[in-house]
């Protein structure tokens, strides 16, 4: 982290040092995050995984750039940095998303995939010490596990009948993205501008993706009303709104703190599953939910 004085870090409408800062943005993060899963769900019926996910970075990235040149927002002002910036773009949305949307493509239901990259915060905590110096205290580490806990009941015991062994590979390929993305931003991208980050990164993830769509894919998309709103929800809404929220906090806090936010991301897509498509929430269920918040409250409070 830079020093006080760093003008990046002085107080700013994009930055705001309060409390209200501190309860709400969480809670906006998560609330917009789960959605993703169903977003997934909604539109791959329509287009194949990485098919879909270029057409999204090419629209994020496009909107992005409009933002940038009416903004006049600063570009990084080496390679070297520039580099850094599309590195994180390659694992936060080439490898995270692509792994997840694949394994969703190849039969994973979406809550078993949330289930997987829910434990980022375990991983995060594992190896955030010797790579940032962060310390974990033992209270942090109860939270993790209790959060880990709780998300294993909100899915269930019999979470992976259904799921094949690639498919659950490709989850995990997910994971170690968003973990390694996390990690790398907080190390070498943190202070990027965001705007003209955004479109650094996910012009890098388009082009990574499409050029798996090519040799691997049909390419062929059907313009139904579900596509276009799932491809509007998760290009505004989280590729702008919710990744750029993730930078901030990740700017102005510890790894494992913002990472063990995941952990609410499985039962939050439950609950949005059930009000969109039926899914019901057994008891279990919401006990998962009841301890995974516990787990998430003393990771931050610590």
């Amino acid at each position: 982290m830079s020093s006080p004085a760093d003008p990046r870090l002085a107080p700013s409408p994009a930055q705001p040092d309060s409390q209200l800062w501190r309860t709400a943005a969480p809670t906006l993060f998560v609330l917009m995050w789960s959605t993703g899963f169903i977003g997934a769900k909604a539109g791959l019926p329509y287009a194949e995984p990485m098919t879909f996910l270029g057409l999204r970075f090419a629209v994020v990235g496009a909107v992005m750039l409009v933002v940038v040149a009416a903004a006049r927002a600063p570009w990084p002002k080496t390679w070297h940095a520039a580099g850094h910036i599309a590195a994180v773009g390659l694992l936060m949305h080439g490898v995270y998303l692509g792994g997840v949307f694949a394994s969703i493509h190849h039969g994973l239901p979406a809550g078993i995939s949330a289930l997987i990259v829910g434990l980022q915060p375990l991983l995060t905590a594992t190896v955030v010490g010797p790579l940032l110096g962060e310390r974990v205290t033992r209270q942090q580490w109860l939270g993790l596990a209790l959060g880990l806990a709780g998300v294993a009941l909100v899915l269930g015991d019999n979470a992976f009948d259904r799921a094949t062994g690639g498919a659950v590979l490709l989850s995990l390929l997910a994971l170690a993205g968003i973990t390694a993305g996390t990690l790398y931003q907080k190390r070498f991208a943190a202070h990027a501008d965001l705007r003209t980050a955004a479109v650094i990164q996910y012009a890098t993830a388009a082009i990574a993706v499409l050029a798996l769509a090519a040799p691997l894919e049909t390419m062929r998309i059907v313009w139904s009303r579900e596509f276009v709103l799932a491809l509007l929800w998760l290009s505004l809404v989280l590729s702008l709104g919710a990744v750029s929220l993730l930078y901030l906090l990740i700017r102005r806090g510890a790894a494992a703190k913002v990472a063990s936010l995941f952990y609410m991301v499985p039962p939050m897509t439950a609950v949005f599953a059930w009000f969109l498509f039926g899914e019901t929430l057994g008891g279990g269920a919401l006990v998962g939910m009841a301890i995974a918040v516990i787990g998430v409250a003393l990771v931050q409070r610590a």
